[in-house]
């Protein structure tokens, strides 16, 4: 296959404006027709002599002649006049093997019906060895001396760091390149027995673990390579950043290559940098695509905040499963015209809404509701910047709290099935107004889905789904440091003990899809999930393991080539208010219960007094639009009675504990 399909592209000295270029490929043949038949012509004689040594080496010109001519024919069905030699293949060798077995066949059965006997009984069989041999052995030639005259060619000698699998695919897509830039000087795998094992003459050096000890044997010879690159997609995580740490103190740069198959062109060998998403070591989780297409498909689903972070995302991924019409609302003009413009490329024939609209706004709400109807809400709306909403709690508690009750309350008047809500790691044990206020906010909806469940019916679920940073999202840790790299550093830290829990943005929103599926079932009892669902239970995402911000900070200068604290500085700046060293997923009466989706949890509730949620909800819409931030924060402290309020970023310096009368409603 290979060379059947490099027989139609042209050399790379080729020019197709020329007068002649139309004719080439046609000339191309006729010279391999002529190449082929006298290699035929001559493997008669040869074959004769070798059957039968005493009958000589000259024979009649018709004998000559029989040979050349019996090939030409044979090798029509097989392609063989076809075949690019340069990039001659196992398949092209299969074809001359075909055509040499039928052409020794036919030239003995030309010499039966002439009336000639063949010289031995062996004669055919050593024909077809002769042109085998003939017919390959010039070909492997011919590209042996390509392959070594564009050695001659200045290039960048590599190193392959991947399976052998893509290793193999990243050496034949340079062999076909005329004037390849990269020169492999040797591959390392993930294989425990390759070692000493070559790949188109390429050694396996060893395994990807013993890297330092293979590039410190290499220092200063010939294998020492220019540059390391990564050709196996799978190869990301702790390996990989091993891999980036052993590059960066030998002075190394590390590199990506494309996606391969076996028909990738040289000329799109573009290497990428590594990206930093590809240093979180987390396994592939399979959903629930099935139930997924069952909840989503045909029905009208919204989602609130769909130009921000997770929002849009969940806009991509619901428009996937053909939802009867996407409602798209956001208070952001631009943002969400953004992803309107990007559904309309993406997902054309989806039914869609962009609605501007604010989640705190109740006639609004109501209006949109009323108008569409939604099915099923998922609600990503919120002030997220924990400093912003320090200095501005207000807002931070009408949009988190009061805009939350506002959709769940008009969604649920207007006949959906269910509300998922977005919530955060930073809910729990807050030491910030906006971790606070979504404790509230889960709060509350917790409230409404233990009513829903006990009361049975049809009265609308709500779906809480709570999860820690997502990688590149507006406003987080990645895109700043990426900003302070582009203007050459220093990348700020708060400081040097910050831990996060991180996740990519689409496998987040692809475990509240998962969630949001799990917890909507109904008529399900029996199983605990189910138990903890009908008592309020919040869907918790498997995060992994908690990553350091420095950590990631250095892990971002490697990426871009440089060494922390010598290209780029790391200058730690102290916590900003709000903020906490440590994020936690789970408060301490929540302990953590395993569900039947390994990238899923739940926490187990902690059951509150519905009435008096609503209540205190009732006097926090008061005094916010009053403007009375003391009166929020009180109130705020008295419905989450863990709120430790930080305000100034110290991480001594937190409010005092709320009164006895403040956890009455707890109790």
């Amino acid at each position: 296959m290979i060379g059947t399909m490099a027989s139609q592209r042209p050399d790379p000295g080729d020019d197709p404006g020329e007068p002649d270029a139309g004719r080439r490929p046609v000339n191309r043949i006729a010279v391999n027709v002529m190449l082929d038949g006298g290699l035929a012509a001559l493997s008669a004689p040869l074959a004769r002599w070798l059957a039968d040594p005493g009958g000589g080496l000259l024979h009649p010109l018709w004998f000559i002649a029989g040979g050349a001519i019996t090939l030409v024919i044979s090798s029509v069905p097989f392609r063989v006049q076809q075949q690019y030699w340069r990039f001659s293949g196992v398949d092209d060798l299969l074809g001359i093997a075909g055509a040499s077995v039928a052409s020794a066949v036919l030239f003995s059965l030309g010499l039966y019906v002439t009336g000639f006997s063949i010289p031995t009984p062996a004669f055919p069989f050593i024909h077809a060895l002769v042109l085998l041999v003939l017919l390959g052995g010039v070909r492997v030639v011919y590209r042996l001396s390509c392959r070594h005259s564009t050695r001659r060619y200045p290039s960048v000698q590599v190193v392959l760091i991947g399976s052998d699998q893509s290793a193999d695919l990243f050496i034949r897509a340079i062999e076909r390149a005329s004037h390849p830039a990269f020169r492999v000087a040797g591959i390392m795998t993930g294989g425990r027995r390759q070692t000493g094992r070559r790949i188109h003459g390429v050694p396996i050096l060893g395994h990807v673990r013993t890297m330092d000890d293979i590039l410190d044997r290499a220092r200063g010879g010939s294998g020492w390579p220019d540059l390391l690159i990564v050709t196996d997609a799978e190869f990301r995580g702790e390996e990989l950043a091993r891999v980036l740490t052993s590059a960066e103190q030998r002075g190394l740069s590390v590199q990506r290559a494309p996606d391969l198959t076996d028909l990738t062109p040289a000329a799109r060998l573009e290497l990428r940098p590594i990206a930093i998403e590809e240093l979180l070591n987390r396994p592939q989780i399979d959903l629930d695509q099935a139930g997924m297409a069952a909840l989503l498909g045909g029905r009208t689903v919204l989602v609130t905040g769909a130009g921000g972070s997770i929002g849009s995302e969940l806009a991509r991924q619901i428009a996937g499963y053909a939802p009867g019409r996407l409602l798209l609302l956001d208070h952001g003009e631009f943002a969400l015209w953004q992803i309107d413009l990007e559904l309309s490329e993406r997902a054309p024939d989806i039914r869609r809404e962009a609605i501007l609209a604010d989640v705190r706004d109740h006639d609004r709400m109501e209006e949109v509701c009323a108008l569409y109807r939604p099915e099923l809400v998922f609600h990503a709306a919120a002030l997220k910047h924990v400093p912003m909403v320090e200095a501005n709690p207000c807002e931070g508690v009408l949009t988190n709290v009061i805009g939350t009750r506002v959709v769940a309350d008009a969604a649920a008047r207007n006949g959906a099935l269910a509300l998922v809500m977005v919530s955060t790691d930073k809910a729990v044990n807050p030491s910030s107004l906006m971790g606070a206020s979504k404790r509230a906010a889960e709060m509350y909806c917790q409230a409404l889905d233990v009513a829903a469940r006990s009361g049975g019916g049809e009265a609308m679920r709500c779906v809480t789904v709570r999860f820690g940073n997502v990688l590149g999202s507006t406003g987080s840790v990645v895109p700043l440091f990426r900003r302070q790299l582009e203007r050459g550093g220093p990348l700020t830290v708060t400081h040097p003990d910050m831990q996060r829990y991180f996740m990519t943005v689409s496998e987040a929103v692809g475990l509240v899809l998962q969630a949001s599926v799990r917890g909507t079932i109904r008529d399900q009892a029996g199983s605990g999930t189910d138990t903890l669902l009908r008592n309020g239970g919040i869907f918790v995402l498997d995060m992994g393991k908690p990553v350091k911000i420095v950590d990631l900070a250095r892990q971002m200068i490697r990426l871009a080539g440089l060494r922390p604290q010598v290209d780029v500085p790391i200058h730690f700046t102290g916590l900003r208010p709000g903020e906490k060293l440590f994020e936690e997923l789970f408060h301490g009466r929540e302990a953590p219960v395993a569900t039947d989706h390994p990238g899923l949890r739940m926490a187990t509730p902690r059951i509150v007094d519905s009435r008096a949620v609503g209540l205190v909800i009732d006097r926090l819409a008061v005094a916010c639009h009053r403007g009375d931030a003391p009166a929020v924060l009180a109130l705020i402290r008295g419905l989450v009675p863990e709120f430790a309020h930080n305000p100034t970023g110290d991480p001594h310096d937190t409010m005092a504990e709320p009164t006895d009368a403040e956890r009455t409603m707890h109790s």
